[in-house]
């Protein structure tokens, strides 16, 4: 079997509503017990978030599911030839916060998409390596003849978890008992980092006959959790073992008292290991493929906050892969934290900028809180 070439020929987003500027965070959030943040500050002056975007009114009622904004970014790669897309063969719908356990995020989207046939339609979990999981389903079913054409989604709604009567209760029950609020802090440190979007690569085994195509040469991933414990977790408690007790386990007056539905982070573990473990990681690829700094022209990494640059550039500096900051591309500044997404947005920005040209490449880095997950990518301007 003769593996065929694979090319992004086209990408889109969609953002709802409009963009929220820090100070009026809390007009969409709401307030915890009538009264601002604290953190809320700091966590911003830390992570340079300046604006974001929330499928919230004011009032912090829901305008859009993951799933209809997906299907809105997937419509959007066809808002030149709507036709074409019949043609799909293949929908991948990576996203870490479904609107629903089942069915899965992916046939939802479908389902948002009458335009289309019967296809096959996949739904990677997890947290923000889900978009890139979907990404390497449908670039290895392009890559094998599977199918001639597909589409890669990722996209987050977080923020009907990030509304502050999600919020509320805990606080209050940690303010009687006269706690220090870790756990609290934990999940509003989130709160100020989170953000809705969708976002789509249409993958095919022809380049553009007009206009830039970026051709796959690789994906690669890899996990650590045989050696680490979970850090980012949800609909769960983390034990002292370092186990996770599932909300199936808890009775539905727990699930409440506990917050159990809440996102939650450990935030010790995840500043302590995940820039080392996504460096290293790094440093294996380029030996294999024998790659070097010099060789990436765009370096597009999904990092959380600000925060992670630097650490970023030393630890790759450290392992030998080190590349300077002109070579980076970020958006976090003015769409956010957008997880499983992330990395399709700033694609999407880069491919769409008119600063291409041929013969460059896209170096992508996704990593993973969740259980340390990374993803990495390569592509090539043609």
């Amino acid at each position: 079997m003769s593996l065929k070439q694979v090319y992004i020929t086209n990408t889109s987003v969609f953002l709802p509503n409009d963009p929220v500027s820090n100070d009026d965070m809390e007009l969409y959030l709401g307030y915890i017990n009538e009264k601002p943040s604290k953190s809320r500050k700091i966590v911003l002056r830390n992570n340079g978030i300046n604006t974001r975007y929330y499928a919230l009114t004011k009032e912090g009622k829901p305008t859009h599911t993951n799933a209809q904004m997906t299907a809105l970014a997937v419509k959007s790669l066809f808002a030149a030839n709507p036709e074409e897309i019949k043609k799909v063969e293949l929908l991948a719908c990576g996203t870490s916060s479904p609107d629903q356990m089942m069915p899965s995020h992916g046939v939802m989207t479908h389902g948002w998409l009458p335009e289309t046939n019967a296809i096959e339609v996949v739904s990677p979990s997890g947290v923000c390596c889900a978009g890139m999981h979907a990404f390497k389903y449908a670039y290895m079913a392009v890559k094998t003849g599977d199918v001639k054409l597909a589409v890669a989604t990722g996209s987050e709604r977080f923020s009907g978890s990030l509304v502050s009567n999600v919020f509320e209760e805990e606080a209050q029950k940690l303010k009687e008992l006269k706690k220090n609020p870790y756990i609290g802090f934990e999940k509003e440190f989130l709160r100020w980092m989170l953000s809705d979007g969708a976002a789509a690569f249409l993958l095919s085994d022809k380049q553009n006959e007009n206009g830039l195509s970026l051709r796959v040469e690789w994906i690669e991933g890899v996990s650590y959790a045989n050696e680490m414990e979970t850090c980012m977790y949800m609909a769960s408690e983390k034990l002292p073992d370092g186990t996770l007790k599932s909300y199936m386990d808890f009775t539905p007056e727990e699930i409440i008292s506990k917050s159990i539905l809440s996102i939650k982070q450990d935030i010790n573990l995840l500043s302590n290991n995940i820039v080392p473990l996504g460096g290293k990681r790094i440093k294996e690829i380029f030996e294999r493929k024998g790659h070097t700094a010099e060789d990436v022209d765009y370096f597009l990494p999904h990092i959380s906050s600000e925060f992670f640059k630097s650490k970023i550039f030393e630890i790759m500096e450290l392992y030998g892969t080190g590349i300077p900051y002109e070579k980076w591309f970020l958006n976090l500044s003015s769409l956010g934290n957008v997880g499983a997404c992330s990395a399709y947005l700033m694609v999407d920005e880069l491919f769409h900028s008119g600063k291409l040209k041929k013969g460059e490449k896209i170096l992508l880095l996704v990593p993973e809180s969740g259980r340390f997950s990374y993803m990495y990518a390569m592509l090539t301007v043609c």
